[in-house]
């Protein structure tokens, strides 16, 4: 088969994953996208970033000779797992196929392995399974032989370093293209596929349960969930937002910020980056998420990869998910990116920057945590203090910001504050500690209040009186609609109104979407230093609805949430932005980011934290101006 010239919607995919590694799935029963073995490494199947020849793997109903559709579909995660079910009807009978990783055992461990479950339920369906390994992203066409193990024959396909050993119905060895089964399910019969990575040098490994190991997934996955304190309004939502937070939680300690690279910001554009990697900031701030819902370990292990991989003298933006360093990026040339996408690219030359708002992402996660009930460490107290040591030396430089913009560093107003969040948690964590080193408080009181005073001073439009992008700019930046949430100002402080309500009126657009800055591609003056525009950034959605509610707005932000919360796919994921135009995502997929905003919009609107006035102001008008974009 092939792909549509039209690649599915970036929407139209699920997420399976176990803690090593995850995987993409369309509706249609194609898995598009998987790395193997790690969230970092090249990928086997790259059809999300090209087309069929790129590799793909498909497990579904066989279609009529003329291609023509016969079947129904629906699908849904397995209660809070992440277990996918699928559930397919046709003229002659019904079936499941239930597609998982095998969860992570007590140690941690978790065989790299992709299962299908095939059941009939009513009648017969013909099944066909089409497989077609590509690894080196697609490049690379592995040798395929069959071997014999306890009487039945597996396909072992090889290609450098990696053996992909896939045990089921007997398939096809096709050389050029897909190696493919035919097999029948009838009602209350199963069929079982499994798909194992392991070193090429390393014998093959022995058949397993797959049965057993869906039940163990199905119980783990269970079994963490059950941690969930939240009990507030769009718990089932919250739930689903934190499974998939904990997907994207690597075994190897760091978490990444998307599993995919290069699903692009605008269709057609150059906007196209690779998350998959432990960015401390988006991971901090998923941090901060989960423990207020209850998960702890999750802190612990933040906490403990960051002493032993982050230089607090010289710390990074991100690391490789096992603490590596030196990540470059560079362009991947044969493949034509989604719908046209390109560049494509592997490695994030963001690496390299200097985003000062960093630091503070990180102590308010673990003022966070140790709120929550994780103990006090001192090497984390030692690694703050070197830390304050640096950023106060060099808050007062410019920088790339939390927008990471390849174009000229600058005075972000973001950035400052954020140096200020660092100096507040840290003063408030060490107020907790015995002995109290009064001389070092005092100190550190004073560095944070003197941040405070230069951001108001100089982050300040006298004329809106709002707070803009960057010191003597006119721009907006929705990064500052967090400045209620953070602390730096209350939601009642005039100049917060003022500053959330121009955000709103100038970024924002008539359904509450909200761009991070605007783009000004004709002029060429984008701040970003790139070309063209992007789509609405769907974290600044749910702080918009955050900010509204803290300034009074509580009947405008309930609104907008429950808009936000339409947006999810019927599997409850959302990519990082989303075109109005088109009523797509986009972006890479799944995001951290807009999953823990989902959730911390929902823990917000529960349990109304903010500063707000006695009176719930009305909600105000909508306000469009980004319509002249």
């Amino acid at each position: 088969m092939s792909l549509p010239m039209s690649a599915p919607p970036i929407e139209d995919h699920a997420l399976i994953g176990n803690g090593r590694t995850a995987a993409l799935v369309t509706r249609d029963a194609m898995l598009t996208w998987l790395c193997w073995p790690r969230f970092d490494s090249a990928a086997v199947f790259s059809a999300l970033l090209g087309d069929d020849e790129h590799g793909f793997w498909r497990v579904a109903p066989a279609r009529d000779s003329d291609g023509a559709p016969t079947l129904r579909t629906r699908r849904r995660y397995a209660g809070n797992s992440a277990v996918l079910e699928q559930e397919w009807s046709t003229p002659l009978g019904s079936a499941r196929v239930t597609l998982f990783m095998p969860a992570p055992d007590a140690t941690g461990y978790a065989p790299a392995r992709i299962v299908w479950v095939v059941e009939g339920l009513t009648g017969k369906v013909d099944f066909a399974s089409e497989f077609h390994p590509r690894p080196g992203y697609g490049s690379l066409r592995p040798v395929f032989h069959r071997v014999e193990h306890s009487g039945q024959a597996r396909l072992v396909a090889t290609s450098g370093h990696d053996s992909f050993c896939l045990d089921g119905p007997l398939h096809s060895v096709g050389q050029q293209g897909p190696c493919r089964a035919d097999f029948t399910v009838a009602a209350g019969q199963k069929t079982v596929l499994a798909l194992s990575w392991q070193p090429a040098d390393l014998p093959l490994p022995a058949p397993t349960d797959s049965l057993a190991e869906l039940a163990d997934a199905l119980r783990f996955w269970e079994s963490w969930a059950s941690a969930c304190t939240y009990q507030g309004p769009h718990r089932a939502v919250v739930l689903r937002a934190l499974v998939t937070l904990k997907l994207m939680c690597s075994a190897d300690g760091g978490m990444v910020a998307a599993p995919t690279t290069s699903l692009p910001e605008v269709l057609g554009g150059e906007r196209n980056w690779d998350y998959r990697f432990a960015w401390l900031r988006d991971w901090s701030l998923a941090v901060k998420t989960m423990v207020r819902c209850g998960f702890l370990d999750e802190a612990r292990t933040f906490r403990e990869w960051l002493l032993a991989h982050v230089d607090p003298v010289d710390p990074g933006v991100l690391y490789g998910i096992g603490g590596e360093t030196g990540v470059e990026e560079y362009v991947l040339d044969h493949l034509p990116g989604y719908e046209g996408s390109r560049p494509v690219r592997v490695g994030n030359g963001a690496a390299d920057q200097l985003q000062l708002d960093v630091p503070g992402e990180v102590a308010d996660a673990l003022l966070a945590a140790e709120d929550a009930g994780l103990a006090p460490d001192p090497d984390a107290d030692r690694w703050l203090l070197l830390q304050a040591d640096v950023l106060e030396q060099r808050w007062r430089d410019p920088d790339e910001g939390i927008w990471e913009v390849r174009g000229p560093r600058r005075h972000f107003t973001h950035s400052k504050i954020l140096a200020w969040v660092f100096f507040d948690r840290l003063v408030t964590l060490l107020e907790r500690r015995t002995p109290v080193d009064s001389e070092r408080l005092e100190h550190l009181r004073a560095v944070r209040e003197e941040i405070h005073a230069d951001v108001c001073a100089r982050g300040l439009d006298p004329q809106r009186g709002a707070f803009t992008q960057y010191y003597g700019g006119e721009d907006l930046d929705a990064s500052l609609l967090l400045i209620p949430a953070l602390g730096f100002l209350p939601g009642d402080d005039k100049r917060t109104i003022a500053t959330v309500e121009a955000v709103q009126r100038e970024q924002a657009t008539p359904d509450g979407l909200v761009h991070r800055y605007l783009t000004h591609a004709a002029s060429g003056a984008n701040v970003d230093g790139l070309a063209g525009r992007e789509g609405a950034f769907l974290p600044c959605a749910f702080w918009l609805a955050d900010a509204l509610h803290a300034i009074g707005y509580r009947d405008a932000a309930s609104e907008l949430l429950d808009r936000l919360l339409v947006l999810r796919n019927d599997v409850g994921l959302l990519a990082e932005e989303y075109d109005p135009v088109s009523d797509r995502q986009l972006g890479n997929y799944p995001q951290a980011f807009s999953m823990l905003a989902l959730v911390d919009s929902c823990l917000a609107q529960q349990h109304q934290a903010v500063a707000l006035p006695t009176q719930p102001r009305p909600a105000p008008a909508v306000l469009t101006a980004v319509e002249a974009q």
